[in-house]
Formats: structure tokens, C-alpha cells, sequence
């Protein structure tokens, strides 16, 4: 997965210009940096300092902070998104694709928390009253996480692996209710124990209530 991810950082480097080569160096320098942060608390200061560059630099390739934030965070999105898809196969059952992800939550917890924790959990609270051009962004990631579950359990039921009768995208909604849930209780007392159980929950749901 790590190895993925390099790829994937490599990867939109190619063919770039070198005013695009810097905008993704700004981005790939402060990715940590807001996420930890939080984009109120992240200073044009903080943003020179993570990336050696001067304020003009930065202004030179960016209208404005809200600007670098924005992109950070879909940054940080994508990387998050490649993580859960490196983890899936056409070859997968169902149940197999579902508890794919699920354990991706797992195996990445202490690097996440090591990197701020999830982003979209952090943005949403953030923005929420206060910056409408994130969290509008939250609003499309969240809707296009919860299309990602819908398609595998909508698959499902066409390969007669999932109870043909479940509203897939109430499942879709409930499943990230309780993992940005779980995540938050365990970032917020500094306990994975509630999100791994949140975890669990997911898979009682899968194995109880959807699988055939």
C-alpha cells in the first residue's frame, strides 16, 4: 500500500510544468500540516516554513490560502481513497470487498492519527458554519464514499450474494455514520478501542443483516 501511494504522488508529477510541479510541491508539503492543524489554524507562516518557499511563491501560484486548503484537502482525499481501492479486487466476493475496507481502517490507524486523522471527520467539523467553499467539498466526498458502498452491495444483490430486499444506500450511510463516529471517539480519548468496535458493528450488520 505505501509503495501504492508513492506511485500515486509520482505519478501526477508526470508531465507537469514547473509552476504545476511546484503547486503539487506546496500541496504535498502541507498536507500534514492542515490536517493537523485545521485550515483556520494553519498560518501563511506555517505553509513557508513546511515548504522553504516565500510568501510571494506561494501567492504566485495560489490566489489565496483558501485555495491551498481546498486542494490539500482533496489532496489528502485521494490518498485516503487510493488506500481503500488498492485493497479491492473484481475476484473478491461481496463480503470479501466489504471487510476489505473495513480492515483498511485497522491497518492504518496509527499512521493516520500520526498524519491528523481523517480528513473528511476534520473538515466537516471545521467547515461546517464557517467555510462553505470546503465544505462543500466534504458533501461530494461523502456522497461519492457512500456511492462506492452502494455499488458493491447494489453488485451484490445482482450476484445474489446480498438480500435482495436491503435499501443499499441506507446501509451505504449508516456504515460511514459509524465509522467517522468510531474515529472521532477514538482520536478524541486517544482510544482505538472505539473505533475497532464501530468496526465490528459494520461486520455483525454485513454478516446478520445483508449477507445471503
Amino acid at each position: 500500500m505505501v509503495y501504492n501511494l508513492y506511485i500515486f504522488a509520482k505519478s501526477i508529477q508526470i508531465k507537469m510544468s514547473k509552476a504545476e510541479k511546484t503547486r503539487q510541491f506546496i500541496i504535498e508539503q502541507t498536507a500534514e500540516l492542515f490536517n493537523k492543524k485545521g485550515y483556520a489554524g494553519t498560518s501563511l507562516s506555517d505553509i513557508t516554513s513546511a515548504t522553504g518557499l516565500t510568501k510571494g511563491s506561494i501567492y504566485g501560484n495560489f490566489e489565496n490560502k483558501d485555495e491551498v486548503a481546498k486542494e490539500v484537502y482533496l489532496y489528502n482525499s485521494k490518498r485516503l481513497q487510493i488506500s481503500f481501492t488498492n485493497e479491492l479486487n473484481d475476484a473478491m466476493t461481496t463480503r470479501e470487498k466489504l471487510f476489505a475496507i473495513i480492515d483498511v481502517y485497522r491497518k492504518t490507524w496509527e499512521t493516520n492519527i500520526s498524519r491528523g486523522g481523517c480528513p473528511h471527520l476534520n473538515t466537516a467539523v471545521e467547515a461546517d458554519d464557517t467555510m462553505p467553499f470546503l465544505k462543500s467539498e466534504v458533501n461530494k466526498n461523502f456522497e461519492n464514499w457512500a456511492n462506492h458502498f452502494t455499488r458493491i452491495l447494489d453488485k451484490g444483490k445482482n450476484q445474489n450474494e446480498i438480500v435482495g430486499s436491503i435499501d443499499s444506500q441506507k446501509y451505504a450511510y449508516q456504515f460511514i455514520a459509524l465509522i467517522e463516529g468510531g474515529i472521532l471517539l477514538s482520536k478524541t480519548m486517544n482510544n482505538k478501542a472505539h473505533l475497532f468496535n464501530a468496526l465490528e458493528r459494520i461486520e455483525t450488520i454485513i454478516d446478520n443483516e445483508l449477507i445471503k
